[in-house]
C-alpha cells in the first residue's frame, strides 16, 4: 500500500491547472523554436525515415497537407487547453498530435531526450478530472490522488531523463566508466565554440571535474524523488544550475525538461499567497481608516471644547 500511496500522493488540483496552462503554451513555443522543421519535412517526404513508434502505429508519411492540419490543430487545442476550459478534450487532442509532431520532427535520426518528460506530461494531464465541468482554477485546493498520479508521472520522467542519460553514457563506452575521464566536453566546446567554453579549454582539469560531477549527479538523480521540502528544492536548483552551465558553455538549453521541473513546485500556493497579501493590505487599510476616524472625532471634540470655552469666556 505504501508503494501505491507513493505513486498516488494527494496533490491540490491547482497544480494541475498551472501545469496545463504553462505546458500547453510551451508546446506552442516548442513548435516554433525547437522542433520547428516538422512542416518542412512535409515538403520533402522522400527523406522521411520513420522512428520505431511511427512504424508500430503505421503513421502516414508527412506531407504539406497533414503537417499543416497538424500545426493548426495543435495551436488551437493548446490555446484552448491553456485556459483550463475543456481541458480533457483539448488534452486528448494535444497529446497524440504533439507526439506525432515530434516523431516527424525527429525522423532524421537525432532524437532529443529532453522531450521525454514533456511528451509524457501531455499524455497524463488529461487523465485528471477537475471540477464539476472538468475545469480547475489556479487556487483550487481540492486534493486528488488522480492529480498526484499525473504529477508523479511527470516527476519520474524528469528524473529518468538524467538517469537514463548516465546509463547511455556507460553503454556507449562498452559499460565502462570512461566517459567522465574522456575529452568529450573539449570536443563539444570545439564543435560549439563560445567565449566561456573557449576559456575553459585552457583549464582541462575543470572540464574533467565537471564531467565527473555531471555523471555522478545523473546517477544519483532518483534520490530527488524521495526528498522533501528544502532538500528537494536544493536538488532541483542544482539541476537547473546544471542546465544554466550547459547553456553558458555549450549553448545547450534543455528547456523542455527544465519547464517540467515545475511538477515539483508547489504552485498551488501561489493564489492563496496573493489572497493573503491582498487581505492583509485590505485589513491594514481598514485599520488606518478606523484610526483616522478616531483621530478626526478627537479633533472635533477638542474643537467643540475650545468653542465652548470661548463662549463661556465671552
Amino acid at each position: 500500500m505504501k508503494a501505491i500511496d507513493w505513486f498516488t500522493p494527494k496533490i491540490a488540483l491547482a497544480r494541475v491547472a498551472w501545469l496545463r496552462t504553462i505546458l500547453y503554451l510551451f508546446v506552442i513555443l516548442d513548435m516554433h523554436a525547437f522542433v520547428r522543421d516538422t512542416r518542412l519535412k512535409g515538403e520533402h517526404p522522400g527523406l522521411y525515415q520513420p522512428l520505431l513508434l511511427a512504424r508500430i502505429f503505421d503513421l502516414p508519411k508527412p506531407s504539406v497537407l497533414n503537417t499543416t492540419i497538424l500545426y493548426v490543430v495543435l495551436i488551437v487545442a493548446c490555446l484552448v487547453g491553456a485556459t483550463n476550459y475543456f481541458p480533457r478534450i483539448a488534452g486528448w487532442i494535444v497529446a497524440p498530435a504533439f507526439t506525432w509532431w515530434v516523431l516527424i520532427g525527429m525522423s532524421d535520426g537525432k532524437v532529443d531526450h529532453d522531450h521525454l518528460a514533456l511528451v509524457i506530461a501531455l499524455w497524463v494531464l488529461p487523465t485528471v478530472k477537475t471540477g464539476s465541468r472538468g475545469m480547475a482554477s489556479y487556487g483550487d485546493q481540492t486534493r486528488s490522488e488522480a492529480a498526484g498520479w499525473a504529477v508523479r508521472c511527470v516527476q519520474i520522467c524528469v528524473i529518468a531523463t538524467y538517469f537514463l542519460s548516465a546509463v547511455a553514457k556507460l553503454r556507449s563506452a562498452g559499460w565502462a566508466l570512461t566517459w567522465p575521464g574522456s575529452a568529450v566536453l573539449t570536443w563539444a566546446i570545439v564543435r560549439r565554440p563560445h567565449p566561456v567554453g573557449e576559456w575553459l579549454l585552457h583549464h582541462p582539469w575543470m572540464l574533467h571535474v565537471m564531467q565527473w560531477v555531471g555523471i555522478v549527479a545523473e546517477f544519483l538523480s532518483p534520490v530527488i524523488l524521495w526528498l522533501k521540502g528544502r532538500w528537494q528544492l536544493l536538488g532541483a536548483l542544482f539541476f537547473l544550475g546544471f542546465h544554466a552551465a550547459n547553456t553558458a558553455i555549450l549553448l545547450i538549453h534543455f528547456l523542455p525538461t527544465v519547464v517540467c521541473w515545475l511538477a515539483f513546485a508547489p504552485m498551488e500556493r501561489i493564489v492563496p499567497w496573493f489572497r493573503r497579501r491582498r487581505d492583509r493590505r485590505a485589513s491594514g487599510g481598514d485599520a488606518a481608516e478606523a484610526s483616522d476616524g478616531d483621530a478626526g472625532e478627537a479633533e472635533d471634540q477638542a474643537e467643540e471644547g475650545r468653542q465652548a470655552k470661548e463662549q463661556a469666556g465671552a
